[in-house]
């Protein structure tokens, strides 16, 4: 039996978005009236269709029972703990305590230098950092639990003290487990969950929100020549088994969060046609992260080679998601983002 999806779009905002909900022409995205929809497409791996959300009874009556289970989760309030996701996007800084990261390895990790960037980031409107200790940029190989965790442990003793969330970013349960006793707030694997084993066990015992990431390969092969059968879908389709995963393995909270991993194992149509479909992730249930922060792509679009310099293509492509319904964005450069997100939002939701 053929597999159908269903992704959102055509987007209203603000005012205007809220007249349409009243009336019933738009739904709302996770029951905030101030950004909804009118249309849906409705893909499969041979066709895809966009039709209003008013000509769903011309659908056949299995399609229509699908699509309207979809919208139920795509238009459900969502509740995540600690996070208010109706005052979206959240910016997720980044705080790489590495030597070696792509944009800025070597920056952040000697002394009190780490602790001082987290503190910058939260002025500017960071509501979660993102700690990592090891590199996961195109080509790094993996890292000791040792070293890793030294690399992190001074900085995260003193964050614990900060007013903010903090998201470890790490692909191994080890490290996860001690985090989460010094006060770590979610977990962020790239690996998908797929690195270490012992990783749903720890996530399961603690009761911790967590990023699911999509990753094809590792970051020492992930570049080499991905490929995909349809990028969308396949991932949509990893996300699916992932969830349909945890579950089984008893975990029943639902603070959870898709991470479709822009960047990673992925080529530049790849991440091309994820950043201008992403609405379709919506439909799983779940709030919507990326990372677009510097990324090759930008490089690839722009000809801009030093990932410093690559501010312009991140605050477009979080804006573009902005228009998706995005819900967080994990980013470098936060007050620009921030100050970016602030204007748009001033315009589009007046």
């Amino acid at each position: 039996m053929e597999k159908y999806y269903t992704r959102v779009c055509n987007f209203y905002y603000g005012s205007y978005s809220r007249k349409l909900v009243r009336k019933k022409n738009s739904l709302p995205l996770n029951g905030n009236s101030n950004i909804s929809f009118d249309h849906i497409e409705i893909l499969s791996r041979k066709n895809k269709k966009l039709i209003n959300i008013k000509e769903l009874k011309k659908l056949s009556l299995s399609l229509q029972k699908k699509i309207k289970k979809d919208l139920k989760l795509i238009t459900k309030r969502k509740k995540f703990s600690k996070i208010n996701l109706n005052n979206y996007p959240i910016i997720m800084g980044v705080l790489n305590l590495t030597p070696d990261s792509f944009s800025d390895g070597g920056k952040y990790n000697k002394k009190n230098l780490g602790l001082l960037h987290a503190r910058k980031l939260i002025k500017s409107g960071s509501s979660i950092i993102d700690i990592g200790g090891e590199s996961t940029r195109p080509g790094a190989k993996e890292l000791k639990v040792k070293k890793e965790w030294q690399r992190i442990e001074p900085t995260l003793k003193k964050l614990k003290y900060e007013k903010c969330l903090l998201s470890l970013d790490t692909r191994k349960s080890e490290i996860m487990q001690k985090g989460i006793k010094f006060g770590v707030n979610m977990i962020n694997d790239v690996s998908g969950l797929k690195h270490d084993p012992k990783t749903i066990n720890i996530l399961k015992h603690y009761k911790i929100p967590f990023v699911i990431h999509h990753m094809q390969g590792t970051p020492e092969t992930m570049q080499k020549n991905p490929k995909y059968k349809n990028i969308l879908l396949d991932i949509y389709d990893f996300f699916e088994k992932q969830i349909k995963l945890i579950k089984n393995k008893g975990i029943s909270h639902n603070n959870i969060i898709i991470d479709p991993g822009i960047g990673f194992g992925k080529n530049l149509k790849h991440n091309i046609t994820l950043i201008s479909n992403i609405s379709l992730f919506h439909s799983l249930g779940f709030p919507i992260l990326i990372g677009i922060s510097r990324k090759r792509f930008i490089k690839d679009l722009s000809g801009i080679n030093d990932s410093q310099e690559r501010l312009g293509g991140t605050i477009s492509s979080a804006l573009f998601g902005m228009l998706q319904g995005v819900q967080m964005y994990r980013v470098h450069n936060v007050n620009e983002v921030n100050q970016s997100i602030k204007v748009f939002k001033t315009f589009q939701f007046n």
